[in-house]
């Protein structure tokens, strides 16, 4: 059997291998260091598959391995992250410097928030997705919802924001527990919904025949130029309506 198609499944668990150092730092509190892995494993699951395409060596077993890894590292991280920060926002001071909520805890006892178990709601959503994903033969040419890195990417971006931002608006909103638990259920609602989003995938190269994909590239590299971290969830917006806008050309 040749080692070839070994390669792509390799690159799969790298992606998997990054969700759970992931999951470790997200448990401690470190966000920073919990998003670089989630952003190593994202790339990792787009680049498995273009390498599976490219040496011909689609199977079966890398679809069901993929949706694995990625529910470690699109599905349970993103999950801790939003306990996490709604845990936080429970005991958040109208004035919370950053290094109080980004350094590690030291802890007597368990302390569990209830109404941060809502954050586990992306976990569970995502998995769902994952699953519908998986048996659905018609997400060839678009996605049927946002795709969990995304979701993951919208949700990674707040801890980011409030690190290397930090501003006094924005780190009061993003410790907010009511929008914290809004963006949950409104991202539990993205992951599962109808709304078709184009895939990014390039037949070919051509402006006239990819627009609507061009322009998110464009404008979200003009977006991270002028916004850095606030940029994701502007990009993830844009996305979106990029997508409604080309469903209504196709109709």
């Amino acid at each position: 059997m040749s080692i070839k198609k070994f390669i792509p499944n390799f690159v799969t668990l790298l992606n998997l291998f990054c969700g759970s150092i992931a999951v470790v730092f997200a448990v401690h509190n470190n966000f920073v260091e919990a998003a670089l892995f989630v952003f190593l494993g994202v790339f990792f699951y787009f680049f498995d598959g273009l390498l599976a395409r490219k040496l011909n060596v689609q199977s079966e077993l890398g679809v069901q391995l993929d949706s694995l890894a990625d529910m470690v590292t699109s599905g349970l991280v993103p999950g801790i992250v939003m306990f996490k920060l709604i845990s936080i926002s429970v005991d958040a001071p109208d004035s919370m410097r950053v290094d109080d909520w980004s350094s590690t805890t030291d802890f007597y006892g368990l302390r569990l928030v209830p109404l941060a178990l809502t954050g586990f709601c992306i976990t569970l959503a995502s998995a769902y997705r994952l699953a519908k994903f998986n048996i659905d033969e018609d997400q060839q040419t678009y996605f049927k919802g946002l795709p969990t890195p995304a979701n993951t990417l919208l949700i990674m971006s707040l801890p980011l924001i409030m690190e290397f931002q930090n501003n006094a608006i924005f780190n009061t909103l993003i410790l907010n527990q009511w929008f914290l638990i809004a963006l949950t259920l409104v991202s539990c609602y993205l992951l599962n919904s109808n709304i078709k989003l184009f895939a990014l995938k390039f037949k070919n190269f051509s402006f006239k025949d990819n627009p609507f994909r061009y322009t998110l590239i464009i404008l979200s590299l003009l977006l991270m130029i002028g916004f850095h971290f606030i940029a994701i969830p502007l990009i993830i917006i844009l996305y979106i309506v990029l997508s409604l806008l080309k469903n209504l050309k196709t109709k």
